[in-house]
């Protein structure tokens, strides 16, 4: 069920989420193999480092958890985000598969496949991080890239683009828009496009993106065994087309069945084209209309990625979206923690899972989802931060000036907590 409107968050039970069906969307897209495939290519990367996972035992007791851990990827091949795991992954694939073998990583980046390969342009739209990640793959591999990018997206984004490399593409529209701007383009002039979007006919490099993303998982899932946990027990994982959610939801559907963490995808209020479509409950993913206009900019997204939608429909127990006062809190929690708890620099869009987190610990509102998930102290619960201060404007705007700040309805005293 949905709660009331203008609510710190509305949320939607997937009824068709049952851990012990087998998904032959997941046996596709994720092979059980896959996760030691892309992390022997990661770990061949030189500045890959696994990202850190962190305790924040003092919130999790104030809110009644058992614990709350946090995959940090604000640290991720210093690019300051997840996204080049999958960006990276999906042009290496696609450069051994037009050499027709397996190159090392060394090799390629010595300038063998450009030597063999030509002058291949690759290209791309991106709300920020994913136009990141592939500008800095290609560049590394010689070639040239091209990232497609909408008329919101800051300044400071385009420049950390820019700065990797790539020529930069201004749509006067939303991310969609851009999105088929440059598939039509890069038909026109030749180019490849790396999307992590899925669309009719063009699907193989999209699945090598969110395979990619599956070293990010297995790096927590062994991380959390090293701290004497089997698994976590909640996932809160944000989603703008749904390709990290999804290789979340497939990495641990594969490794463990039934005994798969409960799952909770989040989005912006203002962008929900996931939980706007299992509303409908007809089984396909749907379109999300208007300017998309969140803070949480890597998310705004109006579009379903139709691969991830797959795996979503079937595995993902509850969709929640938050407004953007959800993830500025969350961002000021992270920047000012609990005694005890470390500092960590997130950016909007990765902060509002911590933000759903809490709203749904705190907030009376959500009992229901809160008792439907068993939230409470025997849970362990996993949050990925998608991304540090990749908009130092905006983020200076939020931490330091109290930007979108939380509505006096919604402010809960701070020693107070409904999921203890």
């Amino acid at each position: 069920m949905s709660v009331q409107e203008c609510s710190p968050m509305e949320w939607v039970a997937n009824s068709g989420a049952n851990p012990a069906h087998s998904s032959a969307a997941i046996d596709d897209l994720f092979p059980a193999s896959i996760a030691l495939k892309t992390r022997k290519f990661h770990r061949q990367l030189e500045s890959y480092r696994m990202s850190p996972l962190k305790s924040l035992g003092s919130l999790a007791t104030m809110l009644g958890v058992g614990g709350i851990w946090i995959k940090d990827e604000s640290v991720r091949l210093s690019l300051n985000s997840f996204k080049a795991l999958g960006g990276s992954y999906a042009i290496y694939r696609y450069v051994t598969e037009k050499l027709g073998e397996e190159v090392p990583v060394s090799v390629l980046f010595a300038g063998e496949a450009r030597r063999k390969l030509g002058d291949l342009v690759f290209a791309t739209a991106t709300d920020g991080n994913h136009g990141r990640g592939i500008a800095w793959s290609a560049t590394r591999l010689g070639f040239k890239s091209v990232i497609y990018v909408h008329k919101n997206t800051s300044a400071a984004r385009i420049d950390a683009i820019r700065k990797n490399g790539a020529e930069i593409v201004v749509v006067n529209g939303t991310y969609d828009d851009a999105v088929r701007q440059v598939s039509v383009d890069a038909q026109q002039h030749g180019w490849q496009i790396i999307s992590d979007t899925s669309w009719e006919g063009y699907e193989d490099i999209p699945k090598w993106v969110m395979q990619g993303y599956t070293t990010l998982v297995a790096e927590a899932q062994e991380q959390l065994a090293g701290q004497g946990l089997a698994r976590p027990t909640h996932v809160f994982v944000q989603a703008g087309v749904g390709a990290l959610a999804a290789s979340v939801m497939g990495y641990y559907q594969q490794l463990l069945g039934a005994q798969r963490p409960k799952t909770i995808v989040v989005e912006p209020a203002e962008a929900a084209c996931l939980l706007s479509s299992i509303q409908k409950a007809d089984g396909n993913p749907h379109h999300f209309g208007g300017e998309l206009d969140t803070i949480m900019a890597g998310l705004a997204c109006g579009d379903p990625s139709p691969l991830a939608w797959n795996v979503l429909r079937e595995c993902a127990d509850v969709f929640c979206a938050c407004p953007d006062f959800v993830a500025a809190k969350a961002m000021r929690v992270y920047a000012v923690p609990l005694d005890g708890d470390p500092f960590i620099v997130s950016g909007e869009s990765g902060a509002v899972t911590l933000g759903a987190l809490m709203g749904m610990m705190q907030w009376e509102g959500a009992r229901d989802v809160r008792e439907a998930l068993e939230l409470g102290p025997d849970s362990q619960v996993l949050l990925i931060n998608t991304e540090g201060n990749t908009d130092p404007d905006d983020f200076r705007r939020v931490v330091w000036e109290g930007g979108d700040p939380v509505p006096d309805a919604y402010k809960v005293p701070v020693s107070r907590s409904f999921g203890g």
